[in-house]
């Protein structure tokens, strides 16, 4: 699974416009400062955490555990049948 382009600019342009458009437009009082820079902030840390989230997924660390006879199943039907297994027919759970 590789990564698509169209995710990281959708998520991009949400956040950017978080980050950059609502401080733009945060309302003036005495606490503006504190308003813009919590919507930058926020809008940094999230945009990262997705991003990094979304990156995870390309390579997982864990991946599924699978029964023994479903990886000797894939590997033969997928044409990389085991070396040291070819003549191992997998037992039918019933």
């Amino acid at each position: 699974m590789g990564a698509s382009a169209l995710p990281i600019i959708i998520f991009s342009a949400i956040f950017g416009v978080v980050g950059i458009v609502l401080p733009i437009v945060a309302p003036k009082g005495p606490n503006r400062g504190i308003v813009q820079c919590v919507l930058i902030l926020t809008a940094a840390t999230c945009w990262l955490f997705w991003l990094c989230c979304y990156m995870a997924q390309m390579n997982p660390l864990i991946g599924p555990k699978l029964h023994q006879n479903t990886i000797l199943i894939m590997a033969r039907e997928w044409g990389n049948p085991l070396p040291d297994m070819d003549g191992y027919q997998p037992e039918h759970a019933d």
